[in-house]
């Protein structure tokens, strides 16, 4: 059987799960936590991210790479356009999305979520036992701040996170006013991609988490969101539609 080794709360593991249930392909997902999944993976990859998908010999390291071999060995329910101008256009809105909005998306939760072990932990822990669970609770404060060094995370790179997202979003937001679909007329992987990667954000229920309450996210973080609703409403409607 296919494995899928992931973080459940990774919203680049997201484009796969939902890439492998689009097409009804059975899977089984190896769930894993930050840091200690590093000497896992690179048993299997050349780098230390996840997503990483095993298909007996076969293994591919990354979102894209594991939909372009998902869409060769699985054909059906194509989420790549067969006109090769269209399917220039959905791998390119994939490329700018996974490059920019991912990590800006990212950035953005933790920055303003890492302050809460309450709300992280959880999230980080998602699909384990409460041992993991304690394990992280007790080394927070060492946790938060690798976080912060290895991803990059603080007010200034958080500012750039959120102009970043808002360029992005408010184009979203035109296109999907004037069109059902970012690129021809069917949903494809352009769109999947953009309502994964910022399904953190509007926290949908087919993710598979139990996501925090928006009473305990900083009133900064809550204004961001709010001033974007109609944005990320329109991937939210997107998302239950296809999901």
């Amino acid at each position: 059987m296919i494995k899928l080794y992931q973080f459940p709360v990774s919203h680049y593991c997201e484009k796969v799960r939902w890439v492998l249930d689009f097409k009804g392909i059975q899977y089984q997902k190896i769930n894993l936590v930050p840091g200690p999944h590093v000497r896992k993976i690179l048993q299997l990859a050349a780098k230390s991210q996840v997503p990483v998908l095993e298909n007996g010999a076969d293994v591919i390291q990354g979102s894209a790479e594991i939909i372009d071999y998902l869409e060769e060995k699985f054909p059906e329910r194509r989420l790549t356009p067969q006109d090769p101008v269209l399917a220039e256009q959905a791998r390119g809105w994939e490329a700018r999305l996974d490059a920019i909005a991912g990590p800006a998306v990212r950035t953005f939760n933790y920055h303003f979520l890492l302050p809460y072990p309450s709300v992280i932990v959880p999230l980080l822990t998602a699909k384990h036992n409460v041992l993991v669970r304690i394990m992280f609770y007790v080394g927070y404060r060492k946790l938060a701040n690798t976080m912060r060094g290895w991803m990059n995370i603080n007010e200034v790179s958080a500012h750039k996170a959120m102009n970043d997202m808002d360029e992005i979003l408010n184009e979203l937001r035109q296109i999907y006013a004037n069109t059902r679909y970012l690129v021809g007329n069917e949903f494809s992987r352009a769109d999947l991609t953009a309502c994964a990667l910022f399904a953190p954000l509007f926290r949908p229920n087919g993710y598979g988490l139990k996501w925090p309450s928006d009473h305990n996210e900083p009133q900064e973080m809550k204004q961001w969101k709010h001033s974007h609703e109609r944005a990320l409403r329109s991937l939210a409607i997107r998302y239950e539609q296809n999901r």
